[in-house]
């Protein structure tokens, strides 16, 4: 249990890491969300802009806590 949950907390890890390191890119923030949005499309994942701002705007909250 105790591996699976180093397993689980790695992950998490892993994907604040890369929210953070997309987020913090030096790019215009109007690209980023297309790219992210093209990204969430190839999986199978479609959002409208204010739902998308929203998402982006959660992932900046908890990469600032």
């Amino acid at each position: 249990m105790k591996a699976l949950n180093v397993a689980i907390a790695a992950l998490a890890g892993l994907a604040v890491g890369a929210a953070a390191g997309i987020l913090f890119a030096p790019k215009k923030g109007e690209d980023l969300r297309e790219d992210i949005r093209e990204f969430l499309r190839n999986k199978g994942i479609c959002l409208k802009k204010d739902r998308l701002d929203a998402l982006v705007e959660e992932i900046a909250a908890e990469v600032q806590k």
